[in-house]
This record gives structure tokens, C-alpha cells and sequence, in this order.
């Protein structure tokens, strides 16, 4: 880039910064969960709460929050500068030792975790805490099977990939004892079902032969996401968490609720199974956590755990460990986001905007737009259902999200997109103003697919 001295760099100096990102990311850089010949990445060069730029000065409003982690916003000055902090105090410390921002850290979530689970066990992100989950339940119980729903995702290390429930989980299934069956999912059920308290029901007795024909001695646990995130934000039905703790009470199954994607706010509660509608009052005996507990500022995760599973670990060695488990700079980073989330009001925020501003004008889109099959969702937490026919229900083609999602780039928002669906999700710090701009963006893609 060449400017004279002491002038700004220009427009094109800055687009010539894009230009070499991409190129060496085309040259070097491997991406997840694609082939890699055709990408051709966007830039992201800074963020500010809910904005992202490029260098040449392009913006979108981020209604992704990256991979519906970014809860509190980008860029956030409270986060940033104690990471700061702790980098000039203390960059890195081995797991055996006490730290200070670690044992913060640990208070903090416990804080919000039902009464009874006060031990965090750190880890470097949600699949690995899935991974630790699984495998304390399979050392208190001695039993190996576990049971997942097919429309999960729980990460992409070895157990959890093959507990995810969608395509991810055929060309990685090595590892071993895991079980499938489907959750509650009203607008496409498994059973026949009309109204949730049918899909519940139905869903619970699905759940229950399972369990029976598998051999519930033989189960460890019952692995869910509170709220399927990636499938669809599918909301469980009232009655079914509660259903599911009365059936692993009954066998001495242990229930893993993973909140990976649905915690620190994204529902507008702390922990999604916080809400009566949702959780019922369920009490887990193991809460896997990351994304929004810092917003992925530092890659940090992990597992609080029932008062019963720490304590069989007292005089029994817990076999699993890793180098950064509680690193300081993601645990500082803990420290300041969940301290900020509590005092500006964060996650009531999230609550406000998804029951009157988000839910509402989503609500509207559906009734004007036959393309929106269904709108589900709770807090900034939302999915818009696309199909090819509101009557059969039959989902819209690739195609047709692929050219969505690159309609509302070309239009200012950054999208995230699946299968059939435009998920809506941004960060918990939006604003009543920046919905109205993406309900009006979504707005106009949605009339141009209708009129393909």
C-alpha cells in the first residue's frame, strides 16, 4: 500500500488489502465443512456491536453474530481491554495451578447455573466440552451408550460429531455406543402430530422405546441441545425437557443439556432451559457451555456439573485434560463479558427485542410472504422456514437460500443460512433500529425470491 506521508490511505489502497486477503486465503488457508475450489470468501476487517466492515469501507449489519457466538456484540471495550489486561499480566498458565481469572471465571457461570453445580471443568470450545460431558456421565455411570436427537449439532471432535444428528455426523462415525432418535419438531413431525402438546407426548413415548429397546442399563446419557440451533432453533414443546429428566431419573440415565449455542443470553436467559416454557424447571446433571459465555473473543468452553458428578470425582481421577483448560486470557474474557451482559442489561435486552420488536416483525413477514413457512424462535434466537409450497410444506431449493443469502449481502446484512432456512441471529446489544433495517432488508429479498 503506498500513501504519501501523513495522508490516509485511499479507497483503493484499502480494496487492495481485500484483494490479498482473499488471495492468500485461496493459497493457504483450509476451510471447514467445504469443498474447497469454489469458495471465494467474503472479508471481515473490524466490527463495532453489531456491524462488520471490509477494508475498503464496505459494512454489513452482522445478523449471524459470526456462528451465533458474538452475544454481546463486537468489539466490545469492556472484553477487549481485559484481555488486554491480562495478556500484559499473565498470557498463559498451566491448568494444575490457581488463577485468579480462572476461579473468577468459574464463579461467575456457577452464579447462573441451578443451585448445586458449582465446579466448571474449562475447555477449549463447545465440541470438546461435549467430549468431557459424555465422558464424566460414562465414568459415574460405567455404562457407554449415549442418545442424541437427528437434528443436533454438537461439534466436530470425535463423540460429538457422531452425537450430532445431521450429515455431518455419516463420513465421521468412529466413535463408538451412540444412539439416535428424533425430537420434537412440530411444523415437520416425526408422529403425526397437531398440536405441541401431541408432539411432546409422542415424542417422550418415541424417546422412551428407545431407551427400553436399547437397554436403559446400558445408557449413560441423554445428550440434548436445550434448543436445537443449527437444525432450525427448534423450541422444544412444553413438557418435553421435564419428560426427559423424568425418564433419565427413572434409569439413572444423566442428562446433558448442551448450551453451546442457546446460553448466556442468546434466548434472552442466561441458560435457555431457564424459561418455564422451556426447561419447566428441568435440572441438568451436566450444562455444556462456550460461544456466547465470551462471545468467542478467546476460544474457551466447558462443563459445570451437578454436585453428585463432582463429587465422584474426589478421590477418583478424572481422565481427561488439556494444555489451555482454563487459559487466562479466555478466562479474564469471561470475566468482563458476563459482568458487562449483567450490568447494561444485556440479556434483558435479548428478552425485549425477540418479545416485542424481533418475534413481531418476523411474525409480519410470514403473513405477508408465503415463501416463510414458519417463523420459530424466542429471545435473538429465530429461524424463518422457507418452502416451495405453505401447504405441503415442501422446503424451498438450495438454490433459493443460496440466492437469498447473497441478496441480503449485496443489500448490507450478513445472513446465516441452512438448508431451507434463514436463521436470525444477531447479537444481543441490537437495537429496536437496526431490526427494523433487517426486517425491511429481509422484506425485500424475501418479494424477490417470490418473484423467481
Amino acid at each position: 500500500m503506498t500513501t504519501t506521508a501523513g495522508s490516509p490511505p485511499t479507497t483503493t489502497d484499502r480494496a487492495s488489502l481485500d484483494a490479498r486477503a482473499v488471495e492468500l486465503d485461496r493459497a493457504h488457508v483450509f476451510h471447514s465443512w467445504s469443498a474447497q475450489g469454489p469458495l471465494h470468501p467474503m472479508v471481515v476487517a473490524g466490527g463495532l456491536g453489531c456491524r462488520v466492515w471490509d477494508h475498503a469501507g464496505r459494512t454489513w449489519l452482522d445478523f449471524s453474530s459470526q456462528l451465533v457466538n458474538v452475544n454481546i456484540g463486537h468489539q466490545h471495550p469492556a472484553v477487549v481491554a481485559a484481555i488486554q489486561e491480562q495478556v500484559a499480566t499473565l498470557a498463559t498458565v498451566s491448568p494444575p495451578t490457581a488463577n485468579l481469572a480462572r476461579g473468577e471465571a468459574a464463579r461467575r457461570i456457577t452464579d447462573r447455573a441451578p443451585d448445586g453445580m458449582d465446579k466448571v471443568f474449562f475447555t477449549n470450545g463447545g465440541a470438546d466440552a461435549i467430549e468431557n460431558a459424555v465422558r464424566m456421565a460414562r465414568q459415574l455411570t460405567g455404562r457407554d451408550k449415549v442418545v442424541s436427537t437427528y437434528r443436533s449439532y454438537h461439534g466436530n471432535t470425535g463423540a460429538a460429531v457422531v452425537a450430532t444428528g445431521d450429515w455431518r455426523r455419516i463420513p465421521n462415525e468412529y466413535a463408538r455406543g451412540h444412539v439416535h432418535v428424533f425430537g420434537p419438531y412440530l411444523y415437520r413431525s416425526e408422529f403425526w402430530a397437531t398440536t405441541p402438546e401431541q408432539e411432546a407426548e409422542r415424542a417422550l413415548r418415541h424417546l422412551t422405546r428407545v431407551v427400553e429397546a436399547e437397554g436403559p442399563a446400558g445408557i449413560a446419557a441423554i445428550l440434548l441441545e436445550t434448543i436445537p440451533g443449527t437444525a432450525g432453533v427448534l423450541v422444544p414443546p412444553p413438557g418435553y425437557l421435564p419428560g426427559v429428566r423424568a425418564l433419565c431419573d427413572k434409569h439413572g440415565i444423566k442428562l446433558i443439556l448442551d448450551e453451546v449455542m442457546c446460553g448466556f443470553g442468546r434466548t434472552g436467559e442466561w441458560f435457555a432451559f431457564d424459561a418455564p416454557d422451556v426447561g419447566g424447571g428441568v435440572v441438568p446433571d451436566l450444562i455444556a457451555f462456550a460461544k456466547g459465555v465470551n462471545s468467542g473473543y478467546v476460544p474457551v468452553g466447558g462443563v459445570v456439573m451437578s454436585a453428585e458428578v463432582a463429587a465422584h470425582f474426589d478421590q477418583v481421577v478424572f481422565p481427561g485434560g488439556l494444555t489451555y483448560s482454563g487459559h487466562p486470557l479466555a478466562t479474564a474474557s469471561i470475566v468482563a463479558a458476563l459482568d458487562a451482559m449483567q450490568d447494561e442489561g444485556i440479556v434483558d435486552n435479548a428478552k425485549r427485542i425477540g418479545s416485542d420488536v424481533l418475534g413481531p416483525g418476523l411474525a409480519e413477514l410470514a403473513e405477508r410472504h408465503p415463501i416463510v413457512g414458519e417463523v420459530r424462535g424466542t429471545g435473538v434466537f429465530w429461524a424463518l422456514d422457507l418452502v416451495a409450497d405453505p401447504v405441503t410444506r415442501e422446503p424451498v431449493a438450495p438454490a433459493v437460500i443460496g440466492r437469498a443469502k447473497t441478496e441480503l449481502i449485496a443489500r448490507g446484512l450478513l445472513p446465516l443460512t441452512a438448508d431451507n432456512r434463514i436463521h436470525v441471529v444477531p447479537p444481543c446489544v441490537v437495537t429496536d433500529e437496526e431490526v427494523a433495517e433487517a426486517i425491511s432488508t429481509y422484506d425485500a429479498v424475501l418479494t424477490l425470491l417470490e418473484e423467481l
